[in-house]
């Protein structure tokens, strides 16, 4: 039987079918359910009465328990198996959004992020090792394509859907995370079938994610490509709908909301486009890391000119350059990495990504603090600017 025809079947068996599905999808809602305060925090510092600071620290209590939880526990599922631990990150989420939806002070809201952390720290690594091992071809191709898509696409989804809800529908503070919650118990049922693939036999302990020896530059060039494109764009789930709403003088939370999925969504459908178009990652990761620092180079610019084209270009833009860059990436890393430690380099992977996450955002709360939101938008957009165009250039002797 010809590859083809082996692939073809492949893509319609059941058996294959059925459980990637599950993982992608159950994957994509958790990262809708994470993102989905992402166009609330204006209303929660009125609600609440607190500072930028203070709102780019919630932001990063999230990042700062996912990789807290993926040092802890990123071998668990090599030891354990993938399902109880993605079952684990699937109850955990929907706590999460049963107190963000309760929430009565500031103090409600670092717990949520605080929870969300956690549940992403213990879906990220099994989930990205269970898509590899559920594709009968192994292609790491698709599977890491379907790892961005459900980062991307879910992380788009959740500020539209609540954007949209809290400005059209009653109980704006409340609703989305309702919604949200009933999709995740919905996702942990069809988590609770996925087949269990064999299990470790080392005993689990707590300790930092190891990398095997030899791959650690390669390792070092991808966990950094991945953590600048994904800093650019938390920038979009947290600071910059509060950004644009003051610079466009605008309360419209659907506004909001789409303008930090723009940048998701045009991740998404580039990823998509270079799976089936880019076959050399080092020159897809230079070129889109290229159009990353131009994305950022807009949305600073955005600042003078005060235009809602020009915010929405470089959201586009941003986008772009993180899908070009990020799946190439992730693909690199599932083609060097050995199965029997794929859970627990992936997990260091993800902890790359949001070590730069965190600096990032934070380091925009403490420039607003003195210098104000604008200030620290564009201070930060430089850095990562400059980051982006210095790895590019790396990505390009790389490739040579």
């Amino acid at each position: 039987m010809s590859t083809a025809r082996s692939e073809a079947l492949d893509r319609t068996d059941p058996t294959y079918v059925r459980p990637l599905l599950t993982v992608f999808l159950g994957w994509l809602w958790v990262m809708v359910g994470v993102n989905l305060a992402a166009p609330l925090y204006a209303v929660y510092a009125d609600e609440f009465a607190f500072s930028g600071l203070v709102l780019t620290t919630v932001f990063t209590t999230y990042a700062v328990t996912l990789v807290a939880t993926l040092l802890l526990c990123g071998r668990v599922a090599d030891r354990f198996g993938r399902r109880p631990v993605i079952l684990a990150g699937l109850a955990v989420g929907c706590l999460a959004l049963v107190v963000f939806a309760a929430a009565r002070s500031t103090a409600w809201l670092y717990g949520a992020r605080a929870l969300q952390g956690i549940a992403v720290g213990l879906i990220s690594g099994p989930a990205t090792a269970a898509l590899v091992e559920i594709d009968p071809l192994r292609d790491t191709r698709r599977p890491a394509l379907l790892a961005g898509l459900a980062q991307a696409v879910g992380s788009g989804l959740g500020p539209v859907v609540s954007g949209c809800l809290a400005q059209w529908a009653p109980d704006r503070l409340r609703l989305s995370f309702l919604v949200g919650l009933a999709g995740t118990l919905v996702a942990v049922a069809f988590a609770w079938r996925l087949p269990e693939h064999a299990r470790g036999r080392e005993p689990w302990r707590i300790q930092w994610p190891r990398l095997p020896d030899g791959l650690r530059t390669d390792f070092l060039r991808v966990g950094l490509t991945a953590g600048l494109v994904w800093a650019s764009l938390a920038l979009y789930l947290s600071v910059v709908p509060s950004y644009v709403g003051a610079l466009l003088a605008t309360d419209n939370l659907a506004l909001l909301g789409v303008n930090s999925a723009l940048a998701c969504f045009a991740s998404a459908g580039t990823q998509v486009w270079a799976r089936a178009h880019g076959d050399r990652p080092h020159r897809s990761q230079a070129l889109g890391l290229t159009l990353l620092a131009a994305g950022l180079v807009l949305l600073v610019v955005s600042s003078l000119t005060r235009s809602l084209p020009t915010v929405l270009v470089g959201a586009v833009v941003t986008g772009v350059g993180h899908g070009l860059a990020f799946t190439p990436a992730h693909h690199k890393l599932n083609t060097f990495v050995p199965q029997h430690r794929r859970a627990e380099v992936s997990a260091a992977f993800v902890c790359c990504i949001y070590v730069l996450v965190g600096g990032a955002v934070v380091a925009v709360g403490l420039i607003d603090e003195t210098g104000g939101l604008t200030r620290g938008v564009g201070i930060v957009g430089s850095l990562l600017t400059a980051g982006s165009l210095v790895t590019a250039g790396w990505q390009v002797v790389r490739g040579r």
